[in-house]
Order: structure tokens, then C-alpha cells, then sequence
């Protein structure tokens, strides 16, 4: 069974076309690579191909590298890994390069074969980089299709020639966007930046790519750094255009991610010293420094957290082997913006929702919520008026119990108080299906508590949204003492269908996001009270890759939400309860009429627009900074221990039953440091037994809070490590 298919037709023009039986979308793996260039050879080798024209049989065109392709280059290098990696990605450089020249003389650079790409769809990462060997690109007119190279965003860089072709392509500056902030484009909007060539009626590709092939000149094969006289646009590093957009564009790298993405960096760094050097040393220079993240910690880290578990976990990782339990129609139960976020992100994935308040003018402005998110799309482009009509036909916005007749799912999002959900959850289930499950969006409230008020608690589980709905990624998924499987696999199905990541947790006060991220708002709070200056607080948090500073944070959620949640703690904690200190920050604040962002007044100053203006002086009249303020890495190992001690908590108590959970969790949740793929993979970098001595060290000035887990100690006594001897393709 092979990758890629070839055949020559009736006028010579040999089609290749990439088609991996038993995936929707082809990506490459080291046996498709040998194939493409055996089969490129081929084209080349006979006097009978006048061209060649690569494309796929599926609706697109393919969807990057096998990522485990790394991991078998590393395997096969055995203990000389940088040598394998180098040793393959020039091998991908070979065959790139092979389809690039097409058996041109390198002295005239004539006699070569047109090579263009047809794209019938998406093509990203790899599946840019072979298009952009190509001599012409051309897509299809196919707006869902998305084209582009993302691989920033998971902790590399293009590294199969695509930013040294880019760059020198587009310049530095134009070719930016794609490669620092990976960004995506439909064929049109590709083709206007200048990523493609051509975009044509699907229907007319294949014939176009031919009429190209068969009517292309010698000049037409010559890429603009190949021919005589290429200055590269924008200019070159030793230009002086050129010397000020890499200035800029290094101080911009740095200000965005704070010198803690490598992979951002040595990007910069491969287009910067490759424009300086021929075309060919330049493929060699971006190999090595793609070999430097590739060895990187945080680039296998971020591999596996945001894409290889990821991507598991949204496919059904952890899924109970139940029958399909897609989602026909829904009710949501509450038209705040919780309830009308859902209600939204539903219709949007065409379910039929019923929308329930206990007013009617509450249950409208809920869909109007919706309308007013559909508009902004329209604004942008990105929706139809058509599109917008169809998804607020989907929801039906009522006061009456009885539309939810038919529903199989119903997510109650009505206020945080037991009495009220326990009401609503007897009103839904007398008018559902009895196989309907019925499910809660708290946030704090123990599922298990709340499920005694349903007559069904096997079909009673938690579905934690994070605000704002529409655009957060992360559903938290609890079970309760007495959730059945069916109700678990219900509502990952449901979350798989609204395009979002689920992770299943237990049942347990704060569940696993929030009961890791109060600590880090906490441990924020505790320091300004002992005189730690605020903005060392918030700056040691985004110099750790956090995007938001504690205080921040908390400003964000508001604090009057804070003191809520303290008294509620407090009064189920008792003596136990740890966090008085903190309280005296939160209720002070909170008496001051400082409830955060929504107030316009919080740990930060805001203009009339709602505009963060930065840090609130009058702090200092009440916790005045102290004379000795701490280093920046004592500041940073509270704030990230803080959040870390408590996620292998979480796991030692069963809350988490899987650490990818964990750590994809913690990064689409609250953010965890992306750079490190989450708390465990954080700790992992450290060592156990380096974590463990930082713990004890906090432990004895601080207290108990920073007391190193059990599990985190054994590993240390033992050598292990949380990921040791998971795979690849399942770490």
C-alpha cells in the first residue's frame, strides 16, 4: 500500500497524486517521503514526462507532518539524536530541493520539468512547504479550505524549507504573520499575500495544472533566489531597510513571548542568517536551528501536550466504549452569559437548542447574545447573512418547561445556589425523555451534592464551560459519585461535535481547573499583602510565559466573585480553611468598591472605555512594599509551584485519572505556561528531585501549602518522572 499514487496521461503530463488509505487527511510520514522522491526520479528520468503536476485524491491537499516521524528519526539515530534529526530533515531538503531545480542544468538552469501544485483544499505545514517547492501553486476556489504553516504554535517552526522559501519569497516582513503567529488563510486570501499563485473553480484544477505544465518556459521554472541578481524584498540584514525590520521584528519576538518560546527565536535566527548566505547553505542553516528546538525540552513538550494528547483527547481518548451518543437537540437552562455562550457554540455546530429563563426578555437577550456574535463575524468576514440565519434558527428562546420535550441533553446554567439548580433539575426532568441526560455547568458546586435533587443520578453529570464560551476551548467534564458511562460518553460526544477539548475529571470541591488556579490567584494576593511590589508579582508571572499576572487575573473574574468564593470555602473548610491572609487582600479591595475590571476599578486602573491603564497605586497606603523585595525567581517558583503542587494533588486524589488531561487542561484552561505542555511535563523538565528540594525549601519559610505531594517525593526517591515510558503517539 503506498502514499502516493503515479501515473503520465495520453499527454505526457505525469500526475502524483497523495492518497493514504485509512486517514482523511494525508500527512507525511518517512515511507511517503521516499516514495514522493522515488516517484519524482522517475518523472525526471523519463524523456516522455513533459511535466508533472502533484496533487491529492482526498478534498484536501494534506494536513502537515506525522509528528511521530521525529520521534523514529531520534530512535534511529541511537545516542547521536541531533545527528538523526539533521541526517532527515536534509533528506526532506534533498527531495524539496529535487522537485525545486526538476533536472534543470545548474549552470544555464534550463532543461528542467514544470512541477506545479494542485490543491483541491487545506494545506498546512508540509502540506505548504511541498507546494511552495513547486514552480506554481494553484487552489482550488474552496473557502473552507485553510492554507498556511501553524507549526509556531505547537512549538517549532517550518522546518522542511518553508521559511527560508517564505521569507525569501515574501520578505521578512510580509512573511511574518504565516511564520511567528502561524496564521491561516483561505485560497483567496492566500493568493492576495502572495502563498499561492492561482485560485480556480475546483472543478477546473486538474485541467488548469496541465494547460500550466504544458505551457511553461524555461523561465518560468526559476525560483527569484535561484536566478541571477535576487535581492530579497524589504531588504536584506546588511540593508539598512532590511537591518531595521530585523531589529524590530526580534524586539517584537521578545516582547510576545517573553524569551520563553524557543521556538519563535530561532525562526527569527534561521531567517536571519540564512538571508545571508546562498540559497542552499541557507536550508542547511534552518536544519540546524530546527534541530536546536527540536532538542529543546519545551518543543517535545509542547508536541505532545498541545498536538499528539490534544488531539487524542478531542478524538476520544478516554471515552467509555458506549454506543454513539451524538447530540440531536439540547436545552440549556439559564440565558446569562454562560447559558447564551452554550446555546450559541451549539446552533453554531447545528444542534437544535431550546433556550429556557424565567423571563422571557432574559431568554431573548440570551439569543440576542448569539445574534450579536454572528454579527461581529459578519464584520469580519467570516459569516454569511445566510449562515446567521441559520444558526438563530436553531435556537428557540422560551419560558416553558415543556419545549424541552425531545431534548437528550439539557445543561442547567442558572445561578450558583443549590436551591435553585435542585428546582430547575425537577422541572426539566419531568418533561424529558427518560433517557435524557441532564447535566450542570458549575463551577464549584459538587456534582455529586447536586445530583440528589435528580431522579436519575446515573444521567446527572457535570460540563464545565470556561467564559467566554465561544471562544474558550477547554470543557471540563465531571463525574459524579453515581455518573454512568452513557452519560460520560454523551457529553465528550457533545463536545467533540462543538469543536472544543474535553477532559474528564471526578467529582471533588473546585474540581481539577479551579482548584489549580485559586492557589496561583492566591499566591499573588498573599504576596502583596507581605509587601512583594505588585508589579514584580505580574511581570515574574509573564517572564514564566503566563499570560495573565495573578492580579490580572483576578481583575478579570472579579473579586466580588473572590470574597464569594472565600466565604463559601471558609465555611465548608472550618479550621482547615488556610487562606485568611489572602482574604484580608480580597475583602479590603472588595469594601473599597475595587471589584475588578467590570467596576473599572480593581488591582488595575482602567479608562472610561474599560482600557487597563496598569497597576493601581493606592495599594501601597494599605500593603505598603517592603524595603527587601525578593528575586524574580523565588517570585516565580511560588506562583508556578502554587498552581503545579496542586494539579499532582489533584491526581493523587483522584480527581485526575490522567495526566494529559492535566496538562492539556492546564494550558486551554487557565493558561499554564504553553512553553512548558502543562504542570506535569513542567515538572518533569525540573526533575523530581530538583522539584521536590525547591518544595522543601518553600515548605520551611512559607508553610505547609508548598509541602511536596507524596507521589512527587517517591518519584524523586525512585528517579522517575510523570511521562517516563509513555510513547509518543499516547504520551
Amino acid at each position: 500500500m503506498t502514499d502516493f499514487n503515479y501515473s503520465v496521461d495520453s499527454d505526457g503530463v505525469a500526475i502524483i497524486t497523495w492518497d493514504i488509505q485509512g486517514k482523511s487527511m494525508n500527512v507525511l510520514s518517512l515511507e511517503g517521503l521516499a516514495e514522493l522522491e522515488a516517484q519524482i526520479d522517475t518523472a525526471i528520468a523519463d524523456d516522455a514526462v513533459k511535466g508533472v503536476i502533484i496533487t491529492s485524491a482526498k478534498a484536501d491537499f494534506a494536513g502537515g507532518m506525522d509528528l511521530n516521524v521525529i520521534a523514529k528519526m531520534k530512535d534511529m539515530a541511537g545516542d547521536q539524536p541531533e545527528k538523526g534529526l539533521f541526517d532527515g530533515i536534509m533528506s526532506l531538503h534533498r527531495c524539496l530541493r529535487k522537485i525545486e531545480r526538476a533536472g534543470m542544468d545548474p549552470k544555464t538552469l534550463k532543461g528542467g520539468k514544470p512541477v506545479v501544485a494542485a490543491l483541491p483544499g487545506t494545506a498546512l505545514g508540509i502540506g505548504l512547504e511541498i507546494p511552495l517547492a513547486c514552480h506554481r501553486i494553484i487552489a482550488a476556489d474552496n473557502p473552507k479550505a485553510k492554507i498556511g504553516l501553524p507549526e509556531i504554535m505547537v512549538g517549532i517552526f517550518p522546518g522542511a524549507g518553508g521559511t527560508t522559501r517564505l521569507a525569501r519569497k515574501l520578505g521578512a516582513m510580509g512573511a511574518a504573520p504565516f511564520l511567528l503567529e502561524g496564521k491561516l488563510s483561505d485560497p483567496k486570501k492566500a493568493k492576495s499575500a502572495g502563498l499561492i499563485d492561482e485560485v480556480v473553480p475546483a472543478d477546473d484544477l486538474m485541467a488548469r495544472a496541465k494547460e500550466w505544465v504544458l505551457g511553461a518556459k524555461d523561465a518560468d521554472l526559476v525560483k527569484p533566489w535561484d536566478a541571477k541578481g535576487y535581492k530579497m524584498p524589504g531588504g536584506a540584514p546588511y540593508h539598512p531597510a532590511g537591518f531595521m525590520t530585523f531589529v524590530g521584528a526580534s524586539a517584537m519576538i521578545n516582547g510576545k513571548t517573553q524569551g520563553v518560546y524557543p521556538a519563535a527565536k530561532a525562526l527569527l535566527s534561521a531567517v536571519y542568517e540564512g538571508a545571508q548566505v546562498p540559497f542552499d547553505t541557507a536550508l542547511r542553516v534552518e536544519a540546524r536551528w530546527f534541530v536546536h528546538v527540536l532538542m529543546n525540552p519545551s518543543s517535545s513538550a509542547m508536541i505532545r501536550s498541545l498536538f499528539i494528547n490534544k488531539e487524542a483527547l478531542e478524538k476520544g481518548a478516554n471515552r467509555p466504549k458506549v454506543e454513539d451518543e451524538k447530540v440531536r437537540k439540547l436545552g440549556v437552562l439559564g440565558a446569562g452569559m454562560m447559558g447564551a455562550g452554550i446555546a450559541y457554540v451549539a446552533a453554531n455546530a447545528g444542534i437544535d437548542v431550546v433556550l429556557i429563563d424565567a423571563q422571557q426578555a432574559a431568554a431573548d437577550k440570551g439569543k440576542a447574545h448569539a445574534e450579536g456574535i454572528l454579527d461581529k463575524g459578519m464584520k469580519r468576514g467570516k459569516v454569511t447573512e445566510a449562515k446567521k440565519a441559520e444558526v438563530l434558527a436553531r435556537i428557540l428562546a422560551t419560558i416553558e418547561y415543556d419545549a424541552l420535550a425531545g431534548c437528550d441533553l439539557v445543561i442547567e446554567a442558572v445561578f450558583e445556589d443549590p436551591k435553585v439548580k435542585a428546582e430547575v433539575t425537577a422541572r426539566a426532568e419531568a418533561v424529558l425523555p427518560d433517557d435524557a441526560i441532564f447535566a450542570t455547568n458549575t463551577s464549584t458546586l459538587p456534582i455529586t451534592d447536586l445530583a440528589k435533587a435528580s431522579a436519575r443520578r446515573d444521567q446527572f453529570i457535570g460540563i464545565h464551560f470556561f467564559s467566554p464560551v465561544d471562544k474558550m476551548l477547554l470543557v471540563e467534564i465531571i463525574k459524579g459519585a453515581g455518573t454512568g458511562d452513557r452519560a460520560v460518553a454523551k457529553a465528550l460526544d457533545f463536545v467533540r461535535q462543538i469543536r472544543k477539548t474535553p477532559i474528564v475529571v471526578n467529582d471533588a470541591r473546585f474540581f481539577y481547573a479551579n482548584r489549580c488556579i485559586i492557589p496561583y490567584l492566591n499566591e499573588g494576593m498573599r504576596m502583596v499583602r507581605e509587601g512583594v511590589v505588585p508589579a514584580l508579582v505580574e511581570n515574574a508571572a509573564k517572564l514564566m510565559g503566563m499570560p495573565l499576572g495573578p492580579l490580572q487575573l483576578v481583575d478579570e473574574t472579579s473579586l466580588d466573585l473572590g470574597a464569594k468564593i472565600a466565604k463559601a470555602t471558609r465555611a465548608a473548610m472550618g479550621d482547615a480553611y488556610a487562606d485568611g491572609d489572602v482574604d484580608e487582600v480580597v475583602f479590603w479591595m472588595v469594601e473599597q468598591g475595587r471589584l475588578g475590571r467590570k467596576s473599572a476599578a480593581g488591582f488595575y486602573e482602567y479608562d472610561d472605555k474599560g482600557k487597563r491603564q496598569g497597576l493601581w497605586q493606592g495599594m501601597g497606603g494599605q500593603f505598603p512594599p517592603s524595603d527587601a523585595q525578593p528575586d524574580v525567581i523565588e517570585v516565580q517558583h511560588r506562583l508556578m509551584f502554587a498552581q503545579a503542587l496542586e494539579a499532582v494533588r489533584a491526581l493523587e486524589d483522584g480527581v485526575l485519572e490522567d495526566i494529559r488531561e492535566g496538562d492539556v487542561g492546564a494550558i486551554l484552561g487557565w493558561g499554564f505556561a504553553p512553553w512548558s505542555g502543562g504542570p506535569f511535563s513542567w515538572l518533569d523538565m525540573l526533575g523530581a528531585e530538583f522539584a521536590v528540594s525547591v518544595c522543601d525549601d518553600l515548605e520551611a519559610r512559607l508553610g505547609p501549602r508548598f509541602k511536596a505531594p507524596d507521589l512527587l517525593r517517591e518519584m524523586a526517591d525512585k528517579g522517575r518522572s510523570f511521562y517516563a515510558g509513555r510513547t509518543s503517539a499516547a504520551a
